[in-house]
């Protein structure tokens, strides 16, 4: 049909476009001719050696942090810093949610009220157990670490044209339970707590982790067979796809290679587990932030490259503010809260703000529906 002399050849399109281009392009009887001039999908995120920095940017504070174990001062004053950026980025989901009307009137009850609940259950959880807002905080912060390393994967998918977000999910969970379950079973808890030099809250997560010791032994061998299960089906279903593409495979191997370093040096795991979802958390708001051209306020706030530079240097200076107020007071108590606050908007917000399937959200990081 479309082998006449000088017709392009329908797979150089299919290379560019995808399969679903292709497929509803044709089935509306378009000649390739007609859409052969197509721009090549964008894969990278935020191109090619910043995608690679910030996809495996954990590797090198976690060699850092494992080449000063030997001094505890040093490790303490590493991951002070570590857990400063962390706490650093949980305020922009804010920002994201109340300087966008559209964000506010989508879920207007939800934004009103979440505060307010939240607030009162971390009071009433301090007052109640420690051991048990601890344990809560750190399975949260883990589950919402990975479903972001998760959320870039399905964007780079996206990007690329695939859909195995069924199969990805359970293979992330369960590369997550085995680390866990490895921590639980065969690291000496209370070492790695002091060597971490982590606040009451975190070291009471930690610390519950001994409380699986038993279970954790025969748990840890099923979960590594499951996850090894899982990540050979991902394989071959990426293989087997027509729109494998490099920047994904990159990033998930980097995210595999973070989960084993938490197996293999926890200290040096944890420090980079936390500090790169950070890192990259700031680099997902830049990117969409940079190409955001709604009325929103915060879109007309970050517009031009000036604007962005003086609302980042004002957003720096609250937080050190905020750290300012809060560090003294009621011995520390008010930090920890704001500190537990502020993460659980963020874990919670964060579910609504970064859907792929709105269109807006999609454009924001350089997903393109296909044409029809």
């Amino acid at each position: 049909m479309f082998a006449g002399v000088g017709a392009p050849d329908p797979r150089s399109f299919a290379a560019v476009a995808g399969p679903a281009t292709v497929l509803a392009v044709l089935s509306q009887g378009r000649a390739p001719d007609a859409i052969v001039a197509c721009p090549p999908r964008r894969l990278w995120i935020h191109g090619r050696l910043l995608d690679v920095l910030l996809g495996w940017c954990w590797l090198p504070i976690a060699v850092v942090v494992r080449a000063n174990e030997s001094n505890v001062t040093e490790v303490h004053w590493l991951v002070g810093v570590i857990f400063l950026i962390s706490f650093a980025h949980q305020p922009l989901t804010l920002g994201l949610v109340y300087a966008d009307p559209v964000q506010r009137r989508a879920h207007r009850t939800i934004y009103r009220w979440t505060p307010l609940v939240a607030a009162a259950l971390i009071v009433v959880g301090l007052h109640i157990s420690l051991t048990l807002v601890g344990v809560m905080a750190a399975l949260w912060n883990a589950e919402h670490t990975l479903m972001q390393r998760y959320g870039v994967m399905r964007i780079y998918g996206r990007k690329a044209g695939d859909d195995l977000g069924r199969l990805e999910k359970p293979m992330l969970i369960a590369w997550l339970a085995t680390a866990v379950l490895f921590i639980a079973t065969y690291v000496d808890l209370e070492r790695l707590i002091r060597r971490l030099g982590v606040g009451r809250t975190n070291a009471t997560g930690i610390r519950a982790l001994a409380t699986l010791h038993a279970p954790a032994a025969a748990l840890f061998w099923l979960a590594a067979a499951g996850a090894t299960a899982l990540s050979v089906r991902w394989w071959r279903a990426q293989r087997a796809s027509a729109t494998t593409a490099a920047p994904k495979v990159l990033y998930t191997l980097g995210t595999l290679g973070l989960l084993v370093m938490v197996m293999i040096d926890p200290l040096a795991g944890i420090a980079g587990y936390v500090a790169a979802h950070s890192i990259e958390y700031f680099g997902i708001v830049h990117s969409s932030l940079r190409t955001r051209r709604d009325d929103a306020l915060v879109a007309r706030a970050s517009r031009t490259a000036r604007r962005r530079a003086a609302l980042y240097a004002a957003y720096l200076g609250v937080i050190v503010a905020l750290i300012q107020l809060t560090a003294k007071p009621m011995h520390g108590k008010l930090y920890a809260f704001v500190v537990l606050f502020l993460g659980a908007l963020h874990i919670f917000y964060d579910g609504f703000v970064w859907k792929l399937r709105r269109p807006a959200v999609a454009a924001s990081l350089g997903i393109v529906a296909p044409s029809a």
